[in-house]
């Protein structure tokens, strides 16, 4: 008698994620704003400027770089626009997922060059935008740039990075500084934070909600701006007062950045969104972690005091290290 000896099944291996980002680069006009479409000779189509993350980069990075590698130009994030998913050829055979970040930019500078991946760009309002793309996915992205086109503001609500355990610390605690793993957190915003070009800042008055924001306003030639109302006690104290306060921060147009607890972060974004009637359902508040509020003008408060904005979108990055 033979005993039947088990023939072991081929496992199928899924091909891993393929890892994107991709901007609308845009620039205003006379009336509509015209988007950039480059034409890429290697696959005979015309397409938003992307393109595969490096090691060790955020998306925001790399949108950033992929707009000045493709098209030549420099650009402005103002926020996250939206993600994009589907399938692309594997080198082992079959289909990989692929996954692609689009953000807002405002074009800054530069010239266009023909390149190895880009040998013609055009600048095209919407409308004929949608037209010439080669891929339904790419006129989503536009419709959610479309979107965006009444927000007039964008704040970066930052947690600030880790400072160690305040049961380690014997001193005050609004002097408690940053750790050295906080220091990284801290670096690696302040490669980030930039994209976005804030021209104002604001820190709850602690140590290492300053020490985090710091180096970002000193590279934009500003000062950090303490808000008492962003601190956990101040703001428990009246939490209508502090939405309130980071409504008057958005009022200000453009993008600011302001440092925040953990304490107060996700009690004021539920708050703002609540208000919106946007359901982001948990809003979490890692040490280090980013929310991108984007706002535009909406109806008066009802407590006849606070700006009448209105948020529109919130997206959130839970650590500023890939």
């Amino acid at each position: 008698m033979t005993e039947d000896i088990p023939v072991a099944e081929a496992v199928e291996v899924p091909a891993p994620l393929v890892r994107a980002a991709g901007a609308v680069l845009w620039r205003p006009s006379a009336q509509d704003p015209e988007v950039v479409l480059v034409h890429r000779p290697r696959y005979g189509d015309w397409s938003l400027p992307k393109g595969k993350l490096d090691p060790g980069e955020l998306p925001a990075h790399a949108a950033a770089r992929e707009v000045t590698e493709e098209t030549g130009f420099t650009a402005t994030l103002t926020r996250p626009l939206t993600r994009v998913s589907y399938s692309v050829p594997a080198r082992a055979g079959g289909s990989a997922p692929k996954v692609v970040d689009y953000f807002s930019a405002r074009l800054s500078g530069g010239r266009f060059t023909p390149n190895d991946e880009v040998d013609e760009l055009r600048w095209l309002p919407l409308k004929e935008a949608r037209a010439e793309l080669s891929y339904p996915h790419d006129a989503r992205v536009l419709d959610a740039f479309e979107e965006s086109r009444s927000e007039t503001a964008t704040v970066l609500l930052v947690r600030h990075a880790k400072a160690g355990k305040r049961s380690e610390w014997s001193g005050d605690d609004a002097l408690r500084p940053l750790s050295p793993a906080g220091r990284e957190q801290r670096d690696a915003l302040h490669s980030l934070l930039p994209l976005f070009a804030p021209s104002r800042v604001y820190s709850a008055p602690r140590v290492r909600c300053e020490q985090t924001v710091a180096p970002v306003a000193a590279d934009a030639g500003i000062d950090v701006v303490s808000e008492p109302l962003f601190s956990e006690e101040v703001y428990s104290a009246d939490p209508a007062a502090g939405v309130r306060a980071l409504l008057e921060v958005a009022a200000e147009g453009g993008t600011s950045v302001v440092c925040s607890q953990g304490g107060v972060i996700p009690d004021l974004v539920r708050r703002l969104a609540g208000s919106a009637g946007l359901d982001l359902g948990e809003v979490a508040s890692r040490k280090g972690s980013v929310w991108t509020l984007a706002f535009r003008p909406g109806e008066p408060a009802v407590d006849g005091r606070s700006p009448a904005l209105s948020l529109t979108a919130a997206h959130y990055l839970a650590d500023p290290l890939p």
